[in-house]
C-alpha cells in the first residue's frame, strides 16, 4: 500500500493480480495496472506484492511477485508495465529521493539497491545466508530508507525490526527481537513499517494483530491501534500486512484477511 500527497492510496490487490487506486473520499476503486487476470504477460500481474509511486517521472514500480519481477508501470493511463529488474523474489520496496530503488529479496534474505538509471544492484542489507545474527535475514518482508540512507527492515522470520546504517555490515535490533510473543517487548511475524524523522518504529505485528510504535532505543513498544484479538470491528485487524501514514499524520492499515483499508489518527511523536 503506498498513500499518496493528495491521500489517494494505491493498493496491491493480491488475489486479483492488480493495483487499485482509491482517491480520498471514494466509494470505488480504479484499477491502475494488471486487472487482466494472472499471467506474466506485460499487461499483467501475478500475485503483486508491494507498490510505490516515482513522483518525479509518474510511475509505479511494483513488486509483482507472482511473476519473480519489478515492473515499472505509468501513473498516466498506462495499459502495459515494463520490467525493469527480473529473477527477484520481490516481498517490498521503496525508493530515496534520489531515486534510487530499494528491493527486498525475500529468497535470498537481502535488501538490493539499484541507483537510478543503473541495472547493476548493491547489496546494502542482509546477504550472508539466513540466520538469526546481526549480519543476517530469515525472511525479510518491508524496507524503509530514512534520510541518512539508514535501511529498516522487518526482519519476519526472526520477529524483528533491523536498522542497518549506510555502508555498515551488520545491522541493530530497533524492534522486537526477544522471541515471538505478544508481549510489549516482542513482535510475531512483523511485515510493514515506516520510520519517522525522530527514529520511531511503526510496525505491523502480523500474528498479534495489531499496530506498534517503538520510540527510538526504547526495549519495548506501545500499541496504537488493534491489539483486540483478531476480528472485524474497527478496532480489530486479521492479518494486518502494510501501513503508511499521510501528510496529515494519520495511519492506514491494510487490513488483508478483513479485505479493507483502515485509517486511524493517532499521536505523533516529537523532538521533545
Amino acid at each position: 500500500m503506498y498513500v499518496n500527497d493528495d491521500q489517494s492510496i494505491y493498493v496491491a490487490d493480491q488475489d486479483n493480480h492488480r493495483i487499485v487506486k482509491w482517491k480520498l473520499g471514494a466509494k470505488s476503486g480504479k484499477v491502475v495496472a494488471g486487472g487482466h487476470g494472472e499471467g506474466n504477460g506485460t499487461h499483467q500481474l501475478k500475485l503483486p506484492y508491494d507498490v510505490i509511486v516515482d513522483k518525479e517521472r509518474e510511475n509505479l514500480i511494483i513488486c509483482d511477485w507472482g511473476n519473480k519481477r519489478v515492473v515499472r508501470w505509468s501513473r498516466r493511463n498506462g495499459t502495459s508495465g515494463e520490467t525493469i529488474i527480473s529473477n527477484i523474489d520481490c516481498r517490498g520496496l521503496t525508493m530515496d529521493e534520489s531515486g534510487s530503488l530499494y528491493v527486498v529479496d525475500y529468497g535470498n534474505d537481502e535488501v538490493r539497491r539499484y541507483r537510478r538509471g543503473e541495472s547493476q544492484k548493491t547489496v546494502v542489507a542482509g546477504g550472508n545466508g539466513r540466520g538469526s545474527g546481526l549480519g543476517q535475514f530469515s525472511s525479510p518482508y518491508f524496507v524503509y530508507i530514512d534520510e541518512d540512507h539508514s535501511v529498516y527492515v522487518s526482519d519476519w522470520g526472526n520477529d524483528r525490526v533491523m536498522k542497518w546504517k549506510e555502508g555498515a555490515k551488520q545491522g541493530i535490533v530497533v524492534a522486537g527481537g526477544q522471541g515471538r510473543g505478544d508481549d510489549l517487548s516482542q513482535l510475531a511475524g512483523p511485515l510493514g513499517i515506516v520510520v519517522d524523522q525522530v527514529g520511531t518504529v511503526y510496525v505491523a505485528d502480523q500474528w498479534n494483530n495489531r499496530i506498534m510504535r517503538w520510540p527510538k532505543v526504547a526495549t519495548q513498544g506501545s500499541v496504537i491501534a488493534g491489539g483486540n484479538g483478531g476480528g472485524q470491528q474497527p478496532n480489530q485487524f486479521v492479518y494486518p500486512i502494510g501501513i503508511s501514514f499521510d501528510r496529515h499524520g494519520n495511519l492506514y492499515v491494510a487490513d488483508k484477511w478483513n479485505y479493507r483499508v483502515q485509517k486511524f489518527s493517532v499521536e505523533q511523536t516529537t523532538n521533545e
